[in-house]
């Protein structure tokens, strides 16, 4: 969206007929409050309509603020310096940015925003969630904000379609929803697209991993062994699976699959595929099982899907035991052996009638490693578990817990990951690939 039609857009739609609480609401605002929504207005009927496609962000936000300078005079409201300047950025955010989250989004020590409400914002700073002081001035503001997100994609939420994903022009993942499935009115979750991606050094700086896993991690890599990254909500899985791309071979021809695009592959040999919603009329819907199945007709070295929720987990198993070795994708589980399980019910959700131990079998045969992220009470994430997958045993597939992370005491804060003493079965496949392993990295500590 151009920046002149964006401020266009934030005239936003008229507003639905006020109730009772909303007219308390604004009878309780205060003048400053009061001036932030005829500024707004003002400011597209006197300016709006005159921008063009080729203003400049800086000469926009230059002119906005000298119109909000005459605004504010003509108003003759009783503004010391820095009420003043504290309007002019709490307009120019509304009008041009995302109103009250604007500094959040622009604070690089935030990972993630929680909008629960016009006066409930929280943010997660270093991996633990803190409330901030910032709020919204009704659910009309709120609601304004969360549909000028959603159009900037080609989206849109209304009471016909009330919850929606999207993502912020920098990559971040937005979901959205409101009433009448937001209770208590609409509610807004932003996960942060970091401007500067997580490398194999950074994870090593804060813990995350000790060096001997990262090197048994990168050799898996490098050696085309089907990789399964699991973890609960916020634990990082994207950001791991991110940096485990790295190591893959320049020359190897990479198709990436994901609801909404936030892997940022370092390699020149990548075609990225996202999944299309709906339209307004229920068509038109790409799902991700579909891209699967149309990247094996794409000639691909290695297939790298954002994350299995359904039933490409049985497209992506049959991909992986089909020749494209390599592949890597995430997926939502507790542990590893609740990775195995989900896999599992994922390839029923398909709808077909596929004996248990078939299932099993195929998963044992396609998925040669899994690691495991967790989040630990003090917000630090690492990985808990990297466990082998062996095979089947009777009715059950075999796990070896190659690495697993180590608690010192029942307070202990910082765990280390600790090899188990067990080698790796797998050593055949990656001498295969090139790849030699220095016993020495699983001598248990």
């Amino acid at each position: 969206m151009s920046l002149g039609k964006m401020l266009l857009s934030a005239q936003g739609r008229k507003p639905p007929p006020a109730s009772k609480d909303h007219d308390d609401k604004n009878m309780s605002q205060s003048p400053i409050e009061g001036f932030s929504d005829r500024a707004r207005l003002k400011l597209v009927e006197r300016i709006g309509a005159s921008f063009n496609d080729d203003i400049s962000s800086n000469e926009l936000r230059v002119k906005v603020s000298e119109e909000l300078k005459l605004l504010i005079a003509a108003e003759n409201l009783p503004l010391n310096p820095s009420e003043q300047s504290k309007v002019l950025s709490d307009v120019i955010n509304d009008v041009l940015g995302y109103g009250p989250i604007e500094s959040l989004l622009q604070d690089s020590q935030v990972s993630e925003i929680m909008v629960n409400g016009t006066d409930s914002i929280y943010a997660e700073i270093a991996g633990k969630v803190v409330l901030t002081d910032i709020r919204f001035r009704t659910n009309e503001h709120l609601r304004r904000v969360i549909e000028k997100i959603v159009s900037t994609v080609g989206r849109r939420i209304d009471e016909s379609i009330p919850m929606v994903d999207a993502r912020l022009p920098d990559g971040s993942r937005v979901n959205a929803i409101i009433e009448p499935l937001a209770v208590d009115g609409p509610s807004l979750t932003i996960r942060k697209f970091s401007k500067d991606g997580l490398t194999a050094d950074d994870l090593l700086a804060s813990g995350s991993l000790t060096l001997p896993a990262l090197h048994f991690v990168r050799s898996c890599v490098q050696g085309k062994l089907n990789i399964v990254i699991s973890g609960g909500t916020g634990t990082g899985k994207t950001t791991f699976l991110n940096v485990m791309s790295s190591f893959i071979a320049e020359g190897d021809r990479i198709v990436t699959i994901e609801d909404a695009v936030e892997l940022r592959l370092r390699q020149r040999h990548v075609i990225r595929l996202e999944c299309r919603p709906p339209n307004m009329e229920g068509k038109g819907e790409i799902a991700i099982r579909d891209l699967v199945r149309n990247s094996l007709r794409m000639r691909p070295d290695r297939i790298i899907v954002g994350e299995c929720r359904g039933g490409e987990a049985l497209d992506m198993l049959q991909a992986m035991n089909t020749g494209h070795e390599g592949s890597l994708t995430t997926l939502h589980a507790n542990t590893p052996r609740d990775a195995i399980s989900r896999l599992e019910t994922m390839v029923l959700l398909t709808g077909f009638d596929l004996p248990t131990r078939a299932i099993r079998e195929q998963t044992a045969s396609a998925v040669d490693l899994i690691v495991q992220l967790e989040r630990l009470r003090n917000g630090k994430r690492v990985v808990s578990y990297i466990t082998e997958v062996v095979g089947m045993e009777g009715e059950q597939i075999t796990l070896n817990e190659i690495f697993k992370l180590h608690y010192r005491n029942e307070s202990d804060q910082n765990p280390t990951l600790t090899a188990t003493g067990v080698r790796p079965q797998h050593s055949d496949k990656l001498m295969k690939n090139g790849v030699s392993l220095d016993s020495s990295i699983f001598e248990g500590g």
